[in-house]
């Protein structure tokens, strides 16, 4: 039962960074040390899973997907959903409190960028070279200029499949994908409210798109592990441009909402009790991140 808290515990802090634009489910599953168990998981809904339940083998079915570690993480992170956009609303906060947030977040991910090149170690100059490359993509990601795009299905769907792909990889925020596309708001409400007309092609564009990019990064970790890390090492480094929490923020009305179209790092122009509380909040997140690394760093990495 303690197992099942901590990881439906785990799903919520998941589903927190998701609703997040910039932040990354991904990462947060990387700092709680999940990442690799929950591709696995997902990767294993396949044809063999289709025989089992076929057969109406139903426990070896759940064995192989991992489903005591799915249903919860996935109770939590839909727990999250709900809650930081129905009771206490992120997306709102981010705009009337931004520093507050990014700083928590910067301070997350800046500390996982460090616990995981320290567990790489030495790094070759293929290593530097695809770090650098790493970095460039997560700059260009996070600097794309939001677009106009459709409402209809076949596009819910699609803006579904890239979010998710997002979700998964560390440094690229799905909730980010959304508002590039300009279905942030549309599909945030629709989750508020319950609008399964919305919902629907979304939630399978996203169990579309996990399938296939969960196999490709599973299949990159078992043969290009090392390699693999220092690219998203690269992604997460790139993804600070935007999650520094003092920055010259331009929104613009969307959905009858302002929503965040910009943003460029700045240095506060003055270090009032604001700041502070935002640097506080940064360094309570490199805390978090290196107190999470020493609970567990007596557990064997994989590689």
């Amino acid at each position: 039962m303690k197992e099942l808290v901590l990881t439906a515990a785990k799903g919520f802090c998941m589903g927190a960074a998701d609703v997040v634009p910039g932040v990354s489910g991904g990462t947060m599953a990387f700092i709680l040390g999940i990442y690799q168990r929950l591709l696995e998981a997902i990767r294993a809904f396949d044809t063999h899973l289709l025989a089992l339940v076929g057969r109406l083998q139903l426990g070896p079915a759940a064995r192989h997907v991992d489903l005591v570690f799915l249903l919860p993480l996935v109770a939590g992170i839909f727990g999250a959903l709900m809650f930081f956009t129905r009771v206490v609303p992120i997306p709102e906060l981010i705009r009337t409190h931004p520093e507050l947030i990014y700083g928590l977040f910067f301070g997350l991910i800046l500390a996982s960028i460090f616990v995981l090149l320290g567990e790489i170690g030495r790094v070759g100059w293929r290593g530097v070279l695809v770090l650098a490359v790493g970095t460039v993509l997560g700059l260009v990601v996070v600097n794309l200029v939001p677009m106009e795009t459709p409402d209809a299905s076949w596009f819910v769907f699609l803006s579904g499949a890239l979010a998710i792909t997002a979700m998964i990889l560390p440094g690229v925020s799905g909730s980010f994908i959304l508002l590039i596309l300009r279905k942030y708001t549309y599909v945030f409400d629709a989750v508020g409210h319950l609008e399964l007309g919305i919902l629907l092609p979304f939630a399978l564009g996203a169990v579309t798109g996990l399938m296939l990019f969960s196999r490709l990064l599973v299949w990159l970790l078992h043969h290009y592990y090392r390699l693999t890390l220092l690219l998203i090492c690269g992604i997460l480094i790139g993804s600070l441009w935007m999650i520094w929490p003092f920055q010259e923020r331009v929104f613009e009305m969307v959905g009858g909402k302002q929503r965040l179209v910009h943003t460029t790092p700045v240095w506060p122009a003055q270090w009032d009790g604001h700041s502070w509380l935002a640097l506080g909040l940064m360094l309570a997140g490199v805390a978090a991140v290196l107190a999470l690394h020493w609970a567990s760093s007596r557990r064997p990495t994989p590689g």
